[in-house]
């Protein structure tokens, strides 16, 4: 089955973690699939989803999202999210 929705929140954060995961600052957190998919997931439960079913609707979404103030408060719960899962990661 064809997924017809999109979480814009979802796109905005794998896209913010893969970015993230590869700086400088965040070099000596493990980078593995099951961590970044955690972080993932971990941040999307701590935001609100926005689910749209058209591109016009993403696009207004990403827009309304797209704030300073808006980028800093999601920057700041997937950075919250690095540490915690850095601290307690669930694999061997």
């Amino acid at each position: 089955m064809k997924r017809e929705y999109t979480n814009v929140m979802e796109e905005i954060v794998v896209t913010w973690v893969q970015v993230l995961m590869t700086g400088v600052e965040y070099q000596t957190f493990c980078s593995c699939s099951k961590c970044k998919n955690d972080i993932i997931t971990l941040s999307l439960n701590n935001l609100p989803n926005y689910y749209v079913t058209t591109e016009e609707g993403r696009k207004r979404v990403f827009e309304s999202l797209n704030t300073e103030e808006n980028r800093r408060w999601i920057n700041k719960r997937i950075i919250n999210t690095i540490h915690v899962v850095g601290q307690y990661p669930k694999h061997g």
